[in-house]
This record gives C-alpha cells, sequence and structure tokens, in this order.
C-alpha cells in the first residue's frame, strides 16, 4: 500500500459536507467527494501550507460525521475490545483519530489529483453494508483498485475501512494492535499511542469530538 494511495483514498473522504448530506447511496458519497476535492484543495492549499491548525481543523470538522470512528476502533481492536474498560476503548479511539487525523491533513498538501472511477454499488443495501469500488488512475497511468467499506448508521452511509490494492487497513491496524495488546497490555499500547499524537496536540486540541456510540455489532 503506497503513501499516495493511502493518501488519496482519505482525501476522497474530507469534502464538502454537502456531498453526504445529499447522498443517497453510498457510491454517490464517494463519487460527490471525488468531484468536489480538487476545487477544495485548490481554494485552501496555501493557507494549509501556512497553517496546521487550520489544517486539521478543516479536515476534523469534515472528517469526523463522515468516518465511523467509533466502528473502526471496536473492529481493530478485535477481541479486546470486549477486555477493555469504556474508558480505554474511548481513550484508544480519541488517540487512534488524531492519529489518522494528521496522516490524512499531511497528505492533502501534495495531493494533486489523480482520475478516479467510482462503479456502481451492486446488490442489496437493506443490511446497511455496502462496498463501493473505485479504480484511480496515477499520474504514471498505472490504475490501482481503492475500495470502501460503508456501512449506513444514523448520521448515513460512513465508511470504516479502505482497502487498497487488496489490503485492508483494518485488517493491517487489527493484526498490528493484537501483537501489542499481548505484548504489553491495552493500558500500555494506548499510552504509547496517546504520546505519539500528542506530538502535534498544540495544534489539534480543538479538534476529534467524543465517540459518538458504541457499534452495533460485536467487532470480530
Amino acid at each position: 500500500m503506497t503513501a499516495r494511495l493511502a493518501m488519496t483514498a482519505a482525501l476522497l473522504l474530507v469534502v464538502a459536507p454537502i456531498s453526504f448530506a445529499s447522498a443517497t447511496s453510498p457510491d454517490q458519497v464517494i463519487r460527490e467527494a471525488s468531484d468536489l476535492i480538487l476545487d477544495s484543495l485548490s481554494e485552501n492549499r496555501e493557507t494549509f501550507k501556512k497553517d496546521r491548525q487550520a489544517l486539521y481543523q478543516a479536515i476534523d470538522e469534515i472528517l469526523l460525521p463522515r468516518f465511523d470512528r467509533m466502528y473502526t476502533g471496536g473492529l481493530v481492536m478485535g477481541k479486546y475490545w470486549r477486555r477493555a474498560t469504556p474508558e480505554q476503548r474511548e481513550r484508544f479511539i480519541s488517540a487512534l483519530y488524531r492519529s489518522l487525523l494528521r496522516t490524512y491533513a499531511e497528505g492533502i498538501l501534495d495531493y494533486r489529483g489523480d482520475e478516479l472511477d467510482v462503479l456502481p454499488v451492486e446488490g442489496d443495501l437493506s443490511e446497511g453494508k455496502a462496498l463501493v469500488e473505485t479504480r484511480v488512475t496515477l499520474d504514471t497511468g498505472v490504475v490501482t483498485p481503492v475500495n470502501y467499506r460503508m456501512r449506513l448508521s444514523d448520521g448515513g452511509w460512513k465508511a470504516y475501512d479502505v482497502i487498497i490494492e487488496g489490503i485492508s487497513y483494518v485488517s493491517n491496524y487489527r493484526t498490528q494492535y493484537a501483537e501489542e495488546f499481548r505484548a504489553k497490555g491495552i493500558d500500555t499500547v494506548i499510552e504509547e499511542l496517546e504520546a505519539k499524537a500528542s506530538a502535534d496536540r498544540s495544534a489539534e486540541d480543538s479538534v476529534g469530538g467524543a465517540a459518538d456510540g458504541a457499534p452495533t455489532e460485536t467487532p470480530r
């Protein structure tokens, strides 16, 4: 999974709020996002380069309502979700979100726009789950699949996993943190993640709200 593709996948989730509010299907969410992203970057790039707080704040306001961070965090923790206390869960989710936010935010500064083809979603959406398949054509001409797992919640369709070249973000992090939870314990892993996230805390004090409700499904 290349850094550029990861950045591209992230950026498709952070565009004007009207896209998500008006979209009626998960593929429409992604399609409208891709149409608007270049304008957003064009208007704010120089400001973001000079003001990281503005960058983090802008992306947080757009990403937070559209990314199912509680559900994602539960999936990443796996079996350790059931072993963690509510406080540990919230701390892990918040620190993980801040880490992702910084990654997305820094990536947005260098994004110049690649060609994106969003494929129509097929199948029954009544169960509230969908896989949105896209094809990203890089400026080298290489075409790469970037797919999104999405679920329907009270706030509409939200992304909870990104699959780039067949590699799942959730699966990767779940494997990584399972090893760390087993070797170090839940508290130590959370403390280390919080310490890493706090490196840019001064620029992020106002971003990343409280987790918005527990997963409706037991993470597996």
